[in-house]
């Protein structure tokens, strides 16, 4: 029986073991890293004819993988976001690699110094609190999924929500029956927060869940928002449902809804509310699960009313009111002007 190659061991460690146990990451950054690896291989087997049995982690330098990374935006035509994710994810398992066996250091830093392609930062698109009372006014609550695509739009924005989180609540996730009312939401690096829910948003869910009857003890862990096969909803479902009512909306008021809105559209709109509302940054980072406030500063980049207000309360008057002595002293102004001469 042919013996596993070096590179396969380690990648096998790195996705089965270190990024669970050691660094705890998410199972969606899993995924994500174990799809950048499944295009590596493709591309070591069709550009550089090395079959996955055989690939070896010396055959992986910073030559092979410059050219894979073109190889995404030529082949692929992957933008710089995408190619840095992919980096990124090459990065993190050479780390591993260099932890595990340090004996090719000098190639390990080689690969460890390519940089990543600065990306135009696409403008952030949110909608105001109007914007958000149009949307939400557009699902039909008495007929078919009216009151589920209510209930989950709602919560999105409510809670600032991103969709995996919201897609991964199950009914234990929600703190309904008496106050403060909550939801703990699992976020990026297995995260958890607690978010508190406003009375109307907790009523939407209450009418929901009675609705489809999840308040039953047996149905605790199941998905609070499960599709037709009572599995958990795809970040296509959802984003359909969004574009759905976003287009019935802008049909009767075009001005209050930005061409493009996605989920995460209504995660900026509830920062963008809170940070009109004067809601300190720090506390907004914890509210919306960043790591850094760093992340949580864009809101108030691209909100010139929060720098004009942070600009005027810090203002500081440094002239006086009284007319200085030589001010309307013709007699005096043309002394000074004696003796510079």
């Amino acid at each position: 029986m042919k013996q596993p190659t070096d590179f396969s061991k380690y990648i096998s460690g790195f996705l089965c073991n270190y990024l669970t146990n050691e660094r705890g990451v998410s199972q969606n950054t899993i995924k994500s890293y174990s799809y950048s690896f499944i295009l590596l291989v493709n591309f070591m087997h069709e550009v550089k004819k090395i079959h996955i049995n055989r690939l070896l982690i010396k055959d992986i330098n910073k030559e092979v993988v410059v050219e894979f990374l073109n190889w995404l935006q030529s082949n692929r035509k992957c933008n710089d976001a995408t190619r840095n994710q992919r980096l990124a994810a090459i990065s993190s398992f050479i780390k591993y690699v260099e932890y595990m066996n340090p004996a090719a250091l000098h190639t390990y830093h080689q690969i460890l110094s390519i940089p990543v392609k600065k990306s135009e930062r696409k403008p952030i698109s949110y909608l105001t609190i109007d914007g958000i009372k149009l949307l939400l006014q557009q699902p039909n609550v008495v007929k078919g999924k009216g009151l589920r695509d209510l209930t989950l739009l709602s919560l999105i924005y409510e809670s600032a929500a991103r969709v995996q989180e919201i897609l991964d609540l199950t009914p234990s996730s929600l703190f309904l029956e008496s106050k403060p009312y909550r939801v703990i939401l699992h976020g990026k690096g297995n995260r958890s927060r607690t978010i508190p829910l406003p009375e109307k948003e907790v009523q939407i869910l209450k009418r929901y869940m009675d609705q489809y009857e999840l308040f039953k003890r047996e149905k605790a862990q199941q998905p609070l928002f499960p599709n037709y096969q009572g599995q958990k909803m795809t970040r296509n479902g959802v984003n359909n449902i969004l574009r759905k009512y976003a287009s019935m909306a802008k049909q009767k008021d075009s001005g209050l809804i930005p061409d493009s809105l996605s989920c995460h559209g209504l995660r900026h709109s509830k920062a963008m509310e809170l940070l009109e509302s004067k809601v300190e940054l720090i506390h907004i980072k914890d509210f919306l699960g960043h790591k850094s406030v760093l992340t949580t500063e864009i809101y108030a980049r691209v909100n010139p009313k929060y720098t004009f207000e942070a600009v005027k309360n810090a203002y500081k008057n440094i002239t006086t009111d009284e007319i200085p002595v030589w001010e309307g002293n013709n007699d005096l102004l043309a002394m000074l002007k004696n003796i510079v001469k």
